[in-house]
């Protein structure tokens, strides 16, 4: 899949938000920004404290509202793992995660969704599917 432009993340974030009816402001630019930089799923504090890095006046709250928005307007996804802290995760296409049990990691996993044997009649809607185990750089360390 080819990344896009941060003009056109702009763009896209501009069109789900509007289809919610929400708009676009310099706080949730800021906030998906920090998902799309470095897509390690970080929970709502990080996201916090590397917003403010940009956005200094950025409080606790409104970070916390933006990434309900960006979740309700299906451009970002809570992960739960656990009973950790969520984390939020930027990819809407359907995959899974891998949790490294050493560091903390939280990795994305595509699984082929046909591969899925449902119960006849069933539809599945979305998926979400954890993978514990050691990532490769902890798994070297050992």
């Amino acid at each position: 899949m080819k990344a896009r432009s941060h003009h056109e993340d702009e763009l896209h974030l501009t069109e789900q938000l509007g289809a919610t009816g929400l708009r676009l402001t310099p706080q949730r630019q800021q906030v998906y920004d920090v998902l799309l930089h470095k897509r390690d799923h970080p929970t709502a504090e990080e996201v916090f404290m590397r917003a403010k890095k940009a956005m200094p006046e950025i409080s606790h709250a409104t970070v916390y509202n933006c990434l309900d928005a960006l979740v309700k307007s299906g451009l970002a996804r809570q992960v739960t793992l656990d009973r950790g802290a969520t984390r939020y995760c930027p990819n809407m296409h359907e995959h899974g995660h891998f949790h490294c049990d050493v560091c903390a990691t939280v990795f994305d996993v595509d699984l082929p969704q046909q591969a899925m044997k449902l119960p006849k009649g069933f539809k599945a809607d979305h998926f979400d599917i954890a993978i514990h185990g050691v990532c490769a750089d902890c798994a070297k360390k050992k």
